[in-house]
């Protein structure tokens, strides 16, 4: 919901306002909210967003009571941005009153903190709260408040990991990066978590990244997400966005070119496994490509009776 505020603010464009996101295929959504005149509204870092938060559950009710969409799942993580100014406790009692009063009321949320398979949410919205501390005023407390994280390390470079009940969350949120120079290293990490994890974990296991960054000023997320200049003859920076989509094609064309039929066969050399929720800005950079090859990933390594199918 950012769209205003360039060039320190805005993350996306103006032209893919949330209805067109979740045409686009977007369903995992990171939505910032502050409280003003005691109403939640879209706000990111200093800069107002000018949506309500009951236009956001509007437009979210309307996709999912839609005939052709509504079996879809969304994810809503939503963060407080104005916490130096406002108690999390009103925030959280906001988010409360919004949701339950709201489009789509109570019925529309999927609010038990653990990872639910698809067949579970379908039509429904699944709440990653990054607010609410230990869950004051929420039926069941914290274990109400959809996915909850008890501890979030600030612009970890190398990544964390926490428990959700059964499931090991991996998750990569470097966003505090020196400079448009730590581009590359930055894609390298939010990358390979999304590839199986390593040493086998004895439990399913879910990847979070964010190929969103910003520093300034030479880093803000325009120049992080999109690069600039001629990167392809040498005069310029590629971005987050584009070095990511060779990343996805690299990936794919390696195990394709991996040999005959029979040898990948005999070797058991399965399809590359790229699983996780991948956050980014300006989604539409560059061209339209990275979705829909976000989208193949899920076919790609597909096991029978695995990953909510």
């Amino acid at each position: 919901m950012a769209f205003y505020g360039w060039p320190i603010s805005q993350c996306q464009e103006l032209s893919t306002p949330l209805a067109v996101q979740l045409q686009s295929g977007i369903r995992v959504i990171d939505v910032r909210l502050a409280i003003i005149n005691n109403r939640l509204v879209a706000y990111h870092g200093i800069y107002p967003q000018r949506t309500p938060f009951q236009d956001i559950l509007s437009t979210l009710n309307d996709f999912l009571t839609a005939p052709a969409t509504r079996r879809e799942t969304i994810v809503m993580s939503i963060k407080q941005e104005d916490f130096a100014k406002n108690s999390y406790l009103d925030f959280s009692r906001l988010v409360h009153e919004e949701i339950f009063n709201g489009p789509g009321g109570r019925d529309m949320w999927y609010l038990r903190n653990r990872i639910p398979s698809l067949g579970e949410v379908r039509g429904k919205v699944v709440l990653f709260s990054r607010f609410g501390g230990n869950g004051e005023g929420w039926e069941d407390g914290w274990e109400g408040l959809g996915i909850h994280p008890l501890v979030w390390p600030d612009s970890e470079k190398f990544g964390f990991s926490w428990q959700c009940k059964d499931t090991l969350i991996r998750t990569h949120d470097w966003y505090n990066i020196p400079s448009f120079l730590a581009i590359p290293e930055k894609v390298s990490l939010a990358a390979q978590i999304l590839l199986p994890a390593p040493n086998n974990p004895p439990m399913p296991t879910l990847a979070i990244t964010f190929l969103s960054a910003t520093s300034f000023p030479l880093a803000l997320p325009p120049t992080v997400a999109k690069g600039f200049g001629w990167p392809r003859l040498g005069l310029g920076v590629e971005g987050v966005n584009g070095r990511f989509v060779q990343w996805i094609l690299h990936n794919f064309d390696e195990h394709e070119s991996a040999g005959s039929l029979a040898e990948k066969v005999d070797n058991n050399n399965e399809d590359p496994r790229i699983r996780g929720w991948v956050l980014m800005d300006f989604y539409e950079e560059p061209g339209s490509a990275i979705i829909p090859l976000l989208v193949e990933c899920n076919f790609r390594g597909r096991r029978s009776g695995e990953e909510g199918w």
